[in-house]
């Protein structure tokens, strides 16, 4: 299994951003993905999840409502679109997946997530 992040850059206050990750090797469909990032010198944090049963999605509350999560289970993909996007915002993106359903506050604990992509780095100039 792989989780093949990309679509990170530069990109100045307030613009935007989408960042994608493609699974292969199993199917996601109906499983957790998220996303979390990790700045320089700071520990990994939640940023987002889609809970893969009934549509639920989360967020953090740094990103809500300037934050999407979404996902295409024909392509196997989890994309985070991120509007007005703020220097603190910059930061090594990864997307992950679960392998099994999880509660709400599961979702937003790294290790309840059994696969990693490899992180894309957005970083955002003020």
């Amino acid at each position: 299994v792989q989780l093949q992040a990309s679509g990170g850059g530069l990109v100045q206050a307030g613009g935007s951003l989408r960042v994608s990750c493609a699974a292969s090797g199993r199917t996601f469909s109906g499983y957790p993905l998220g996303w979390f990032r990790q700045a320089p010198g700071k520990e990994r944090e939640f940023v987002a999840a889609s809970s893969g049963r009934g549509g639920g999605t989360y967020y953090a509350e740094s990103v809500k409502g300037r934050f999407t999560i979404s996902r295409d289970n024909d392509k196997n993909t989890v994309y985070l679109q991120m509007n007005s996007l703020k220097p603190e915002d910059t930061a090594v993106y990864y997307c992950a997946a679960g392998t099994r359903a999880l509660i709400v506050g599961m979702l937003r604990r790294a290790a309840s997530y059994d696969y990693w992509g490899q992180g894309t780095l957005v970083t955002v100039s003020s």
